[in-house]
C-alpha cells in the first residue's frame, strides 16, 4: 500500500474538483474543541488540494501543512499562498524533522490512516502541545439508500471488472491512538448530500486509490460500465454522506 500514499499526486486537478468537502458544522465543533484561533498553531497532515483546509485558514491560526505530494501541494500554494497565515512543507510527515515545533491542533481528514499507527501516533502525540487536540475525520458515502437499483446495477459492474493490481486493505483502528497516551476520545457524526451525473460520478470513482490501479484490459470497461448504470438510471446518482469527527487530547 505504500506507493498508494503517492497516487493521487498523479490526478491533482481531478482530485480537487470531486473529493468530497466536510461539513461546516463539522469545522465549527472542532474548532470550538480544540480552541483554536489567532494565537494558535496548527499542522495538516497530507491535505491534498485542502478539502478540509479552508475553514481552520479562516480562524487565521499559525496554519502548517505537510503534504507528499509535490502537485497537492502545487495547487494549494495557488489557493492559499497569499495568505499570510499559511505554510506548506513537501515532504513525508514519517521521516520530516519538524525541529522542535509543537502545535495546538494537529488533524487528518482521511490521511493519518496511511501512516503506520506505531509511527503516526507517537509523532503526533510529540508534536502537539500539552492539552493539544489531534483530529482525524473521514467520509462514509451511501449511495444503496437513495438508489438501491441503480446500487445493485453497479455491483454488477464491479463484479464483472473491479480488478485492481494492488489491494487497499481497509480497516484502520483509530481509538488505539488511546494506546499511546491519548485520552478523551470522542466521536461525532454530521450529514451531508451529494448528487452526480453519471459523466461527473465516473471522474469522482476515477478519484480512489484502488480505481486508479484497475488492469489496462479491466479500465476502459469498468468505468464505462459505471456511466452507462448511471445514464441508464437517469443521469442521476445521489449519496447520502456521513462525516465522522473523532478527536483526542493530549493530556496537561
Amino acid at each position: 500500500m505504500g506507493e498508494f500514499r503517492k497516487i493521487f499526486d498523479t490526478i491533482p486537478e481531478q482530485f480537487d474538483c470531486y473529493r468530497p468537502r466536510y461539513s461546516e458544522a463539522l469545522f465549527a465543533d472542532l474548532i470550538a474543541c480544540a480552541h483554536i484561533g489567532k494565537d494558535t498553531s496548527v499542522l495538516e497532515l497530507g491535505p491534498g488540494t485542502g478539502q478540509a483546509t479552508e475553514p481552520i485558514l479562516r480562524t487565521g491560526c499559525d496554519y502548517h501543512a505537510i503534504e507528499l505530494g509535490e502537485n497537492l501541494a502545487g495547487v494549494m500554494r495557488r489557493k492559499y499562498g497569499h495568505l499570510p497565515n499559511f505554510s506548506i512543507v513537501v515532504d513525508d510527515f514519517i521521516t520530516h524533522d519538524f525541529q522542535g515545533q509543537q502545535f495546538d491542533l494537529i488533524y487528518s481528514a482521511a490521511t493519518i490512516q496511511w501512516i503506520p499507527e506505531g509511527i503516526a501516533f507517537p509523532k503526533v502525540f510529540d508534536l502537539l502541545k500539552p492539552g493539544g487536540t489531534l483530529a482525524m475525520m473521514l467520509t462514509r458515502g451511501d449511495y444503496k439508500t437513495p438508489n438501491e437499483a441503480l446500487f445493485n446495477e453497479i455491483q454488477k459492474v464491479y463484479a464483472a471488472h473491479f480488478r485492481p493490481m494492488e489491494e487497499y486493505r481497509r480497516g484502520y483502528r483509530y481509538r488505539d491512538c488511546l494506546q499511546y497516551g491519548f485520552a478523551e476520545f470522542e466521536q461525532r457524526e454530521y450529514h451531508g448530500r451529494r448528487e452526480f451525473t453519471a459523466d461527473q460520478y465516473v471522474a469522482f470513482s476515477g478519484t480512489h486509490c484502488d480505481h486508479l490501479v484497475i488492469e489496462p484490459e479491466h479500465r476502459e470497461p469498468f468505468f464505462d460500465g459505471l456511466r452507462k448504470a448511471v445514464l441508464d438510471a437517469g443521469n442521476k446518482i445521489v449519496f447520502h454522506d456521513t462525516f465522522v469527527l473523532m478527536t483526542v487530547k493530549k493530556p496537561q
